[in-house]
């Protein structure tokens, strides 16, 4: 029997009283989809399995001695990886948009993801000569309280982090960023599909994917602390033509070329 901890299920004094639950339940295998969730699991059981997908270094996290042979009763998928995956992103939004120079990034603070998101931005930001200001968003039903600030600091662009509760809310996330007719990156294709401009980063699903190798693994009788932490073998650039269009925005044919995938 495998036990999930969803993706979006909360943060982490959330989390604990649904880990040790369904450890009671003596489950096979226990799959978590977030930073959250994996740092929950964890905590409730150092003897069953457990697959993570975890945007955290295993090693410097403490989930695994090292990546190549864990030594626990962890393994998974680093899903974000270095600060290089950071500056890739906000380089991309650099050539999509030319003249680029103040961009906003979306986040929120007391979201786990994010907050390893968070320091990674500035250095990445200077090399390219950008300026970044932070526009924190707890409550996603109060993104227009943060419009006052696009506005005084004169923000051509957004860098949309990665909580999992952003994710759940693309699609709400999207149109507001339509309404501020600005481009904006994403992490996560699912944000473009729903309406979003550009995204860079590994796929979803075949993160879930190799979620489900290991797991069929751990199932024949493996361990997982000889089952080694993957990487994201699959990144991918996604662009949405019909949003750029909407905000009169042209994409050169030159960065099209670099796309996975264009949305017309």
């Amino acid at each position: 029997m495998t036990l999930i901890i969803r993706h979006g299920d909360g943060f982490p004094e959330r989390m604990a009283p649904l880990a040790q639950e369904l450890v009671s339940a003596n489950p096979d295998v226990l799959l978590a989809g977030s930073r959250s969730g994996a740092l929950a699991a964890r905590e409730a059981t150092r003897t069953i399995p457990i697959i993570v997908t975890t945007p955290e270094d295993p090693v410097a996290s403490g989930f695994a001695n090292s990546m190549a042979r864990p030594g626990g009763n962890v393994t998974g998928m680093w899903s974000l990886g270095d600060d290089a995956l950071v500056g890739k992103r906000l380089g991309l939004l650099q050539l999509a948009v030319p003249g680029l120079v103040r961009v906003g990034m979306i986040f929120n603070p007391d979201d786990p993801t994010d907050a390893l998101l968070v320091p990674r931005i500035p250095p990445a930001a200077q090399a390219l000569g950008l300026t970044v200001t932070r526009l924190e968003v707890r409550d996603l039903a109060k993104l227009d309280a943060i419009s006052p600030q696009v506005a005084q600091n004169q923000i051509q662009a957004f860098f949309i982090g990665q909580s999992p509760t952003f994710n759940n809310a693309r699609a709400e996330i999207a149109r507001w960023v339509a309404r501020q007719k600005l481009p904006a990156v994403y992490g996560w294709r699912e944000f473009v599909e729903a309406g979003g401009l550009i995204s860079y980063g590994p796929s979803l699903p075949d993160l879930w994917r190799q979620a489900a190798r290991l797991m069929g693994r751990i199932l024949k009788g493996e361990s997982p602390d000889d089952l080694p932490f993957k990487q994201p073998t699959r990144y991918e650039l996604i662009v949405n033509l019909k949003t750029a269009k909407a905000m009169d925005l042209k994409i050169s044919d030159s960065f099209l070329l670099l796309a996975d995938e264009v949305i017309e």
